[in-house]
């Protein structure tokens, strides 16, 4: 199978949906259609940061997606990319899907002269780390939550 990768289009949002509810089920988040229309709103506003890009299949149908943003790195006065989320169905693993959305996103980060991409997974989430081993580097930062 070869995989092509996107930018996400206005046309996108029914098989982008059915991609989001695979990636709220699997982080066991529950899944409302008031929070799909709003990161869906933010994904398509060009005035938004929030952008994404879809993997699809030979037969054209959507097996993944990426949504990522800019954001300041202040300690060197520069920009980077925070990959915040990264989806390929399950039976579309192990096909290349993810490895091809990461690199879409590298190239977007070049294009857009960005320094550096950074990407956080859940801690038993060991296929993603597996991944994400092999193309970057695990850092010693600890991430934290505060709820407001």
């Amino acid at each position: 199978m070869t995989v092509q990768v996107r930018p996400l289009g206005d046309k996108d949002f029914f098989a982008w949906l059915g991609l989001w509810e695979g990636y709220s089920e699997f982080y066991e988040s529950d899944l409302t259609d008031e929070k799909a229309l709003q990161v869906w709103s933010w994904i398509i506003d060009k005035n938004h940061d929030l952008d994404g890009a879809v993997a699809l299949n030979d037969d054209g149908e959507m097996i993944g997606f990426a949504l990522y943003r800019e954001f300041p790195r202040t300690l060197s006065g520069d920009r980077g990319l925070f990959l915040d989320d990264l989806f390929v169905a399950p039976d579309s693993r192990s096909t290349g899907a993810g490895r091809a959305l990461i690199d879409f996103v590298k190239d977007y980060a070049k294009q857009h002269k960005l320094k550096q991409i950074q990407l956080v997974t859940a801690a038993d989430n060991e296929t993603a780390q597996h991944l994400y081993d092999e193309i970057g580097t695990r850092t010693e930062w600890v991430t934290y939550e505060i709820e407001v």
